[in-house]
């Protein structure tokens, strides 16, 4: 269903149009050729190069002299991080209203874990408790490069389990972007999300290599390798994925994504939401295609999460219930599971551990035209027998979910799916079970 008829590989007409200007709508999709690796595509030539100066000195701030670089070479330049030198960033940068500008990064920009002031002086994102070390926004913008991004999350993961309302910084914040790429790069441990793509359009990410562990038990919590947010027409592919929460969000009002060729290892998989979150307020995702991807050690592979229409608490940092909006047009085409929990989710009760009581309260978020298609691989032990959680609020909150050539399975063989208040008649012979052992609240 929907007009995902083919797959399709997006980014360079998407780009293309993007340079010249145009609009770029659904129906270009699927008309284009089969998905295949590629480079992103080259930005215009550039007029002059600025060299940005490094004190070379971690206990100095380069902050205001990245900063006189780029302003010096906006408008039509090219800004060189030089190899083997390490640029320390003590201080916010605001990277918004560049145009014509190449970012190219072959040393390390390394972001001080000065927690507390970082707290009163990055950029508030006003969303999610979310905040950035800097805002990267304007027209025609590109940052490629063999360095890296270093966010020195430790600190922030050790910091959280005791201020649960701690404004943790985003590594990576694309703000208002319009036409741009990002690839090669390597983004290192992240305080909070690797990256946001925000109120953007026409962006592509390729080739990127993001990594978040922690070395004691204290967890990465949130660093999610992308969040989506009020942006349309984005790209992300080729890229590996280690970390400890969504490895692709889309969040709000994300629409016409092609996510292709990720291995994601330790994350919740590649979801869509949460959604719902804010009482009466219009969240949509519409027009998304996800395909062949590798996931590995994660709590999740492809996975739907709405709130109901009554306040729920996930967790003292996350409440919400009773928004309203659509999910529409969602493909997960192309999966290989190995050590997941749960295979597929579909909730419509995300932050309400009684689904009876979310029953009486269906969410105001429908759900429509969604399909998983080619996935396979093994889950744990952790809801052994169960391998998929498909549960909506209601009979009429969700239509058009479809499973086609889906074959999950426990390590000892079960491949039972959770199907409640949806028609199983389109599951493509899922071996559906009213039993439930809940969604995972991961």
């Amino acid at each position: 269903m929907g007009i995902f008829k083919q797959p399709l590989l997006a980014t360079l007409f998407l780009l293309s149009l993007a340079v010249q200007g145009a609009f770029v709508d659904e129906r270009f999709l699927s008309t284009l050729r089969s998905p295949r690796p590629f480079h992103a595509l080259a930005s215009q030539q550039r007029n002059r190069t600025c060299i940005a100066p490094s004190h070379g000195d971690p206990s100095l701030d380069d902050a205001s002299g990245i900063l006189s670089a780029i302003q010096d070479c906006n408008n039509g330049g090219h800004v060189v991080f030089a190899e083997k030198l390490t640029y320390t960033i003590a201080s916010p940068l605001n990277l918004t209203g560049l145009n014509a500008l190449d970012l190219d990064i072959q040393g390390t920009l390394s972001f001080t874990d000065n927690i507390t002031y970082w707290e009163a002086n990055s950029f508030d994102l006003e969303y999610q408790n979310a905040t950035s070390f800097f805002a990267l926004g304007g027209k025609d913008v590109h940052v490629y490069g063999t360095g890296e991004i270093e966010g020195n999350g430790q600190a922030w993961w050790d910091a959280y389990p005791g201020n649960k309302k701690l404004k943790r910084p985003v590594l990576f914040a694309v703000v208002g972007l319009e036409g741009g790429s990002v690839s090669q790069i390597k983004l290192r441990n992240a305080p909070f999300w690797h990256n946001i793509v925000m109120e953007s359009k026409y962006i592509a990410y390729s080739g990127l290599d993001l990594f978040s562990t922690s070395n004691n038990g204290n967890f990465e919590k949130n660093t999610d390798g992308w969040d989506i947010y009020r942006s349309d027409n984005i790209v992300i592919e080729n890229s590996t994925i280690t970390n400890g929460d969504d490895c692709v969000s889309f969040k709000p009002n994300s629409t016409n994504i092609l996510v292709q060729n990720l291995r994601c290892n330790g994350t919740h998989g590649i979801s869509v939401g949460s959604l719902g979150q804010y009482p009466e307020r219009v969240d949509y995702v519409e027009n998304i295609l996800v395909r062949n991807i590798t996931m590995e050690n994660s709590s999740e592979g492809a996975r739907i999460k709405v709130w109901p229409d009554s306040y729920s608490e996930k967790s003292e940092s996350l409440t919400g219930g009773g928004g309203r909006g659509l999910v529409r047009n969602v493909t997960y085409d192309g999966m290989r599971l190995n050590n997941v929990d749960y295979g597929l989710t579909i909730t419509q009760c995300y932050g309400q551990d009684d689904e009876e009581e979310c029953f009486k309260h269906p969410s105001k978020l429908n759900i429509t035209d969604v399909t998983f298609r080619n996935i396979r691989g093994r889950t744990n032990r952790v809801f052994s027998p169960i391998v998929g959680h498909l549960v909506c609020s209601s009979p009429y909150t969700c239509s058009g979910i479809l499973a086609e050539n889906v074959d999950i399975r426990t390590i000892n063989g079960s491949n039972l799916v959770t199907c409640r208040n949806l028609d199983t008649k389109s599951l493509g012979g899922l071996n559906c079970t009213e039993w439930s052992k809940g969604y995972n609240p991961a």
